[in-house]
């Protein structure tokens, strides 16, 4: 029964992480970025398939998974690249937070070596409720037992709200770099109105390169970094990856203000258009010593299903493939 009280103590404790902290964010996978900078879509030049998985906390058995679907390609039609992102955030069986928006990126050559993408997206969240599982406090019997039914009434009623998002790209040689705005309509997700628990606009900026190694052009180094800011939250990271034609590995520390410092290693494989991928992160340092050593395993695939046409018009990315 200690067992479980505790269980059910640190999911209250990680919780807030995710629903006051606003949301599931991985961190600086480029797989899932297009969910927070609507200007990557299109970017790589190819119509990509990308499928994501996300354990938080796995061994611990506080039942936080995300899973990740989108699909975005450049459009000589549109002058840009468009996308659509589907995402499920399954927090403890007690939350659902389903989420999925359009993303619209129109691609401009200022110069001679300089691009830049503007991006737009428009998306809906539904946060859904059951109660069903849940053992509230009061119905925790202090000598080893849980009293059932509970006393307190809870709502199952979901809520549902849109949102939006603006970002830019800017691309000068093998280089590049953007940042981006999200929830600028700070929707109420929490459907209490209250202010403090709406969903924070959050500044992203992100940096990458992609340098050849040697003469042959066949090993690359990809250099990494990241920034982010919401609300009271400040999160940041570096790192690089190192990939050939089949194979790529990575590696990234994280820290944030809440003096917590994670290390965030993986891999990719790719064969013809298929690639797999693997990420795992761990904490190094807690600032509050309750964080478990593993943080995060997220999995996935990204299918290259198109070449685009006309893909010499645009300055195409080589993002880290993580």
């Amino acid at each position: 029964m200690l067992g479980q009280i505790n269980k059910i103590g640190l999911f209250f404790l990680f919780l807030p992480v995710y629903c006051f902290g606003q949301a599931t964010d991985p961190g600086p996978g480029f797989q899932m970025m297009m969910m927070n900078n609507p200007s990557l879509a299109g970017s790589e030049g190819v119509g990509v398939l990308r499928l994501s998985y996300l354990n938080f906390y796995p061994g611990n058995n506080y039942n936080l998974h995300s899973v990740y679907f989108s699909y975005d390609s450049y459009f000589s039609e549109l002058h840009g690249g468009a996308g659509i992102y589907l995402s499920d955030d399954y927090l403890g069986g007690i939350i659902n937070d389903i989420s999925g928006g359009l993303s619209y990126a129109y691609f401009l050559q200022a110069g001679k070596d300089l691009f830049i993408n503007a991006g737009l997206s428009a998306s809906i969240y539904h946060r859904g409720f059951s109660f069903g599982n849940a053992i509230l406090p009061d119905q925790i019997d202090p000598l080893g037992g849980v009293s059932i039914p509970s006393s307190e009434l809870l709502s199952s009623t979901g809520k549902t709200v849109f949102d939006i998002g603006a970002g830019f790209l800017f691309t000068s040689g093998k280089l590049s770099g953007g940042f981006s705005i999200n929830h600028l309509a700070e929707p109420d997700l929490s459907g209490t109105g209250n202010y403090d628990e709406r969903l924070k606009r959050k500044l992203l900026i992100h940096l990458s390169g992609d340098f050849a190694i040697g003469k042959t052009q066949n090993l690359k180094i990809q250099p990494l970094a990241y920034f982010e800011i919401q609300s009271g939250f400040v999160n940041g990271g570096a790192g690089a990856a190192i990939e050939n034609k089949f194979l790529a590995i990575n590696a990234v520390i994280l820290a944030d203000n809440g003096k917590n410092l994670n290390i965030q290693t993986g891999f990719s494989f790719t064969a013809g258009r298929i690639t797999a991928y693997y990420n795992y992160r761990f904490n190094a340092v807690s600032g509050n010593k309750l964080l478990p050593l593993s943080l995060l395993h997220q999995t996935g695939l990204a299918f290259s299903l198109n070449n685009v046409e006309k893909r010499n018009t645009i300055k195409t990315i080589n993002f880290p493939k993580l």
